[in-house]
Order: structure tokens, then C-alpha cells, then sequence
């Protein structure tokens, strides 16, 4: 059985998201949410609490354990981009992208 949980639109890149879900692909919850909570990164924040959200799921919907949970998948997906301009030299104008990001987690129960 698994749960999920996703957080969508949140305003990170996913470039700057998706080290931070190598690092608790695969592991225990509780060991996830330790690595998140010391990891310097405003990424580790928005991950943190989608991990929260799907063993939250996994208790009260599925009545899982807790103890017996695992990551099993953690992916990001590009949302919708914000554009802005930037003046230039000359008249001119850049245009530069406010990336946001789809974080997706997925938690099953560890195989015996």
C-alpha cells in the first residue's frame, strides 16, 4: 500500500528541488525527515512538509504504521513559469523565467 502527498506551485526551481529528493529517496521516514530538517537548502523546507503530509495519509487514510514506512518515490515536476522583464541597455528588455515546481512523494510500507 502506498500514500502521497503533492505540493504544487510551490516557487523553487526544480533544478534546486531535485538534489534535495535524491537525498531521501529510499530511505526510512524518520531518517528522511532528519536529513531534511539539517539540510541548509529552502528546498529541504517544501519537501519536508510533503514528506509530513503523505505519512500523514498513510496513517489516517490507510492506517499504516509509521515505523514501517519507507520513500519510495520522490520526484519534481516543472509547474507553470512566471515571466518578468529586465531592463537592459539601450531600451532594451530581458525576459527571465520564475520557475515553480510540482513535488510529488510517494511512502509504502517496507518489504519484511
Amino acid at each position: 500500500m502506498e500514500a502521497k502527498a503533492v505540493a504544487r506551485y510551490v516557487r523553487i526551481s526544480p533544478t534546486k528541488v531535485r538534489p534535495v529528493m535524491a537525498l531521501i529517496k529510499g530511505k526510512d521516514v524518520d531518517e528522511a525527515l532528519a536529513v531534511l530538517r539539517f539540510t541548509p537548502n529552502r528546498a529541504a523546507r517544501a519537501v519536508a512538509k510533503v514528506l509530513a503530509s503523505a505519512v500523514a495519509n498513510a496513517e489516517h487514510n490507510l492506517e499504516l504504521d509509521r515505523d514501517t514506512l519507507r520513500v519510495s518515490r520522490a520526484y519534481v515536476d516543472s509547474g507553470p513559469s512566471v515571466r518578468r522583464l529586465m531592463p537592459r541597455a539601450r531600451g532594451r528588455a530581458d525576459v527571465f523565467k520564475k520557475r515553480s515546481s510540482h513535488i510529488t512523494v510517494v511512502v509504502a510500507e517496507r518489504e519484511a
